[in-house]
């Protein structure tokens, strides 16, 4: 399935782009995520197995464990690569789909998985601020990691509103946390540094990724900077729902031992060539998270305050007349 009338891609920016994009959030996001798009599965690990429908369901039933399942048509606003609506989709949340992001690459990218998966889904190249679609058109409107990246998140969200019918629902995870982003960024550059350093001599150096590669992960990640422009507390969405005119308006927080340990791993795996890391080191990195996710849930949220943990949630639903 293909896009209508949309941009295409542009993978490989040039500096005078990445230059122009430093005072410019919006092409930043543009070029940052097509730069990202065809690796970014890779990167994050993102996979449409068992493993991540547990992982989205998970994040719906937290927020809304009594929703009434199935939606019909749902919207992701912020798609990336599809992870977050094709899983939920496969899981049976919802029974047809639409993709919308700001990078016409990773609505490629999203396209071409949900063809893959065999799912009834949809595409646009969309402006969060000004979603191309008419009113009361979905059910439910979700997001992973998506409002950070908007300037103007209460825009967005009456946008999500005017596109839901009455009484749909959206659904946001994966935003950061204003604590919680300061110590996972922190963790990042000591272990950039600390593996980037390190494979320059000796044995190390067969782990070391080519310098060609490490210099075009360096040029993203100054575009990083440009295009992660908020961070939350459970409190600042709930009150930007709310001022959008969402009812219901409920947050979450939860990632706490779990994001201390899986931002140093996910760092180090993009620090060094990808065929070092073999299936034990999967194991070990998905079964650490497990079990530092038990931890946070079993543990750490019954005595640490909300606001510590890195990943806020939030829900809200559309007023009926």
């Amino acid at each position: 399935m293909t896009t209508i009338d949309d941009p295409k891609p542009n993978p490989h920016a040039t500096a005078e782009q990445v230059e122009a994009a430093l005072t410019d959030t919006k092409l930043a996001q543009v070029l940052y995520h097509d730069w990202e798009a065809e690796s970014y599965d890779d990167k994050w690990s993102i996979s449409f197995d068992e493993r991540c429908i547990d992982y989205a369901r998970g994040r719906l039933d937290r927020i809304v464990p009594d929703a009434e399942l199935p939606y019909g048509h749902a919207m992701e606003l912020g798609c990336g690569t599809g992870f977050f609506l094709l899983n939920l989709m496969q899981s049976g949340v919802a029974t047809k789909g639409s993709v919308t992001d700001l990078s016409p690459g990773m609505v490629k990218v999203a396209l071409r998985n949900a063809e893959g998966l065999g799912l009834d889904v949809d595409g646009r190249v969309a402006d969060a601020e000004k979603i191309p679609y008419d009113d009361n058109t979905f059910d439910l409107v979700v997001g992973h990691a998506v409002l950070h990246h908007i300037p103007d998140v209460e825009q967005s969200l009456r946008e999500v509103l005017r596109v839901l019918k009455p009484g749909g629902r959206f659904v946001f995870a994966g935003e950061p946390s204003t604590l919680g982003d300061f110590y996972a960024r922190w963790m990042s550059r000591a272990t950039w540094w600390a593996t980037t350093t390190m494979t320059k001599f000796g044995p190390l150096q067969s782990w070391r990724r080519p310098q060609e590669e490490l210099d075009e992960s360096s040029r993203a990640a100054a575009l990083e900077a440009v295009v992660d422009i908020h961070t939350f507390s459970p409190q600042d969405l709930e009150d930007l729902a709310t001022a959008a005119g969402a009812v219901q308006v409920e947050s979450a927080s939860e990632e706490l031992a779990a994001a201390m340990l899986g931002w140093p791993v996910r760092t180090f795996e993009a620090a060094v060539p990808a065929d070092k890391l073999g299936w034990g080191w999967a194991r070990f990195a998905f079964g650490g998270w497990k079990r530092m996710t038990w931890l946070d849930d079993n543990v750490l949220s019954k005595i640490v305050p909300p606001q510590y943990f890195y990943n806020v949630l939030i829900t809200g639903v559309k007023p009926t007349p």
